[in-house]
């Protein structure tokens, strides 16, 4: 899926729900890593090959992340108090945890001096985002900003329809469910996600002006930023095995659902139309456009289904691909070189990405004035640290 199922147009400051909340494509574990589901690059850490010897030598002078993620406090100890609610270690290490195990699989080992400072950090970082939410949870109720179940239903199903492919509200359940994630729990986070949008709205400004001179300095000045790369345009039949119903044999199922993709394959070779068979048989919600994934470039979708349609050639079909999902049948339909995009053809989103760039400052000085009125009170000796300049590793998303 694309970055977070969530596309903001208010604040980026709101992401610090994406630690709470959970439901997050961008990063998946390598297990989900054969999924239909579009994912954007991940940074990549290549190993060179070790000798035994070396390998033993670096396990025993290196620590892993993972084995630092352990709470040096209780679990009902305190992180911090604000405005007299607490925020305990256990809420802390409920989310620390998964980053530092993500941290352990990109980095594999690390010294264990930098993996401590690097956990010190992620732990201060996260502390911070929470005392942020705190303080917006506690303004919203203020406020008394309400937000019905309408509005999270739509919300929910504008999320589902703009994955690529495009999901029903059921698909993106199931999506979730399978990352472990309790679907009405992130229904939640929507909920409190939108009612800090509207207390946003209501307390910042935004009546700001970005002038087409302002975009042109900033087109000028990030030339890289306009540079296209290659994007196909494909279209995918895909065939899912019903492995969850109740009795059916996973393997059966499999070799069923591959014999209709076959099946299918052979018609449109056959000569039989791609879009109407992608319709009547895809169980992807793209069926409904023929199939239609409109264009992507490469990082897009995830490494089985990028392979098979960049290596085709435009009007051609591929043979079946398989993911986690299923068997897809996919067919090129346009190409996109390498290019520049002209100012002109980039002028509304830079105005637009200049805009919302002003609108984030306003936000960041609206929750630090937040900060500054709130009670933050750090038990004895877990006062935070001075800022340190940030460490050179990716922090998982």
């Amino acid at each position: 899926m694309r970055s977070f199922f969530f596309n903001s147009k208010v604040l980026i400051i709101l992401v610090v729900l994406l630690a709470v909340c959970g439901l997050n494509c961008k990063q998946k574990p390598s297990e989900q890593a054969d999924t239909n589901i579009p994912q954007p690059a991940q940074p990549k850490i290549e190993a060179e090959t070790k000798t035994e010897a070396v390998a033993k030598t670096e396990a025993e002078t290196s620590t892993n992340l993972v084995e630092l993620a352990a709470p040096e406090e209780p679990a009902d100890g305190i992180a911090v108090t604000v405005n007299g609610v607490d925020i305990t270690e256990a809420e802390l290490q409920k989310i620390i945890q998964p980053q530092l195990e993500k941290m352990a699989q990109q980095n594999k080992q690390l010294p264990p001096s930098f993996a401590q400072a690097l956990e010190k950090q992620i732990r201060q970082q996260i502390l911070d985002e929470l005392i942020v939410v705190r303080l917006l949870e506690e303004k919203v109720k203020e406020t008394n900003i309400v937000i019905t179940d309408e509005e999270v239903t739509k919300q929910v199903e504008q999320i589902a329809s703009a994955q690529r492919p495009p999901l029903s509200v059921e698909e993106l359940k199931n999506i979730a469910e399978s990352q472990g994630i309790v679907f009405d729990d992130w229904k939640n986070e929507i909920r409190k996600k939108l009612g800090q949008q509207k207390l946003f709205i209501s307390h910042v400004p935004y009546n700001i002006n970005v002038t087409e001179a302002e975009a042109k300095k900033y087109y000028d000045e990030n030339p890289t930023q306009f540079q296209t790369k290659e994007q196909v345009r494909a279209s995918h039949i895909l065939i899912t095995p019903k492995t969850d119903e109740a009795g059916a044999d996973p393997n059966q199922e499999k070799a069923k659902a591959k014999a209709k993709a076959e099946d299918l394959l052979k018609q449109i070779k056959e000569g039989a139309d791609f879009a109407a068979l992608a319709k009547a048989n895809s169980s992807c919600s793209s069926a409904a456009q023929g199939g239609d994934l409109n264009f992507f470039g490469k990082g897009n979708m995830v490494p089985p289904f990028e392979k098979a349609a960049f290596a085709l050639e435009t009007g051609k079909v591929s043979d079946i691909v398989e993911t986690r999902f299923g068997y897809h049948i996919i067919k090129v339909t346009d190409r996109k070189g390498t290019g520049t995009t002209s100012f002109e053809q980039a002028k509304n989103d830079i105005i637009q990405k200049l805009t919302q760039g002003k609108k984030n400052e306003l936000a960041q000085e609206y929750i630090n004035s937040l900060k500054a009125a709130a009670s933050i009170v750090y038990p004895p000796g877990k006062e935070p640290a001075p800022p340190v300049p940030p460490a050179r590793v990716p922090r998982p998303q």
